[in-house]
């Protein structure tokens, strides 16, 4: 028997690097920058040097240097420290928004998909009343109402309200497709509860579906949040990437050319959004064959695989 050589022996890949290594470029850029910023929202307030609430006597901002090293405020606050903080408030809060808004969005889409006749049409018609509601005038005002110290759950509660009817929509269309699939009759036949059929046979072929809502609801939320913060309507009991450009904005940053106030939460947001807005794209494609393979093709020709036939080179064409 002929020994193989170590060099081509097949070497065996384990199943978690074959799935990352299949994973679009785009969901390992996006989840890469958004864990990043995760993992800095939990530990951000405990690694913080100052507290991002103390002031000095100091009339003018500091800029960059080795004690602050994202400089002071014009009554110097750490800006390190704020931004810190700040973006684990904005982080949670756009957590708990588009877990809120991704379980209605899934309740209402899914019952009037699968359930159709009258439910569907009332379900659909309640969804639409929320589409044409003028978003950002109803949440000033809503959010005018709300005392100061309320916290991020009200908000919360305001935005997902407001923002879950697309995702929705996108599940109602997915569920009236999948309900007439064979496997979902024969589900039927055999005696399968509604409940059981929509959990566990529709719900796991919608799952890249909802995390792309889950994620574009995110997305909604902390550029809502900023700019509700920035404009003044938002919560101040704490700290997030809104409050602090509300006060640089308030303390007229920009025309002293304090840029070291303004640009850490604007660039954080900024990375915040096209982080999300990539790991949506890849999301999509994941669920799209015909995208998938859309971003697999090569600019440049196409590289020969083992599985093609082995080119013939006619003689006198070299």
């Amino acid at each position: 028997m002929t020994a193989v050589s170590p060099s081509l022996a097949p070497v065996a890949v384990a199943p978690s690097r074959q799935r990352i290594r299949s994973l679009p470029l785009k969901v390992k850029v996006g989840g890469g920058i958004l864990g990043s910023f995760v993992l800095i929202a939990i530990i951000g307030p405990v690694i913080a040097p100052y507290d991002p609430s103390a002031t000095t006597l100091q009339v003018t901002p500091l800029p960059p240097n080795l004690h602050h090293l994202l400089g002071t405020t014009a009554s110097g606050q750490d800006v390190l420290s704020q931004l810190l903080v700040g973006l684990r408030s904005t982080v949670v809060l756009a957590l708990m928004t588009g877990l809120i808004a991704t379980v209605l969005a899934v309740v209402f889409g899914l019952s009037a998909g699968f359930l159709g006749g009258f439910a569907d049409e009332a379900l659909s018609l309640f969804t639409n009343v929320f589409l044409v509601l003028p978003a950002l005038p109803l949440l000033i005002v809503l959010l005018g109402y709300l005392p100061a110290s309320s916290g991020q759950l009200p908000t919360a509660i305001v935005l997902s309200a407001l923002g879950w009817p697309w995702g929705a929509r996108v599940i109602r269309a997915q569920t009236l497709t999948l309900r007439k699939r064979d496997y979902v009759a024969a589900a039927r036949e055999s005696g399968e509860r509604t409940w059981r059929i929509l959990l566990f046979e529709i719900l796991p072929n919608e799952v890249s579906l909802i995390a792309a809502s889950f994620v574009g609801v995110v997305l909604y939320a902390i550029l809502t949040s900023v700019t509700l913060a920035f404009i003044g309507v938002s919560s101040f009991s704490g700290w997030s990437l809104g409050t602090m450009l509300y006060w640089a904005e308030g303390q007229s940053a920009i025309q002293i050319g304090a840029w070291w106030w303004y640009s850490p939460p604007g660039v954080a947001a900024a990375l915040l959004g096209m982080s999300l807005v990539l790991l949506n794209f890849g999301l999509d494609e994941l669920g799209n064959p015909r995208l998938r393979d859309t971003g697999q093709r090569k600019v440049r020709g196409r590289a020969w695989r083992p599985s093609d036939p082995t080119p013939v080179v006619r003689e006198g064409l070299v």
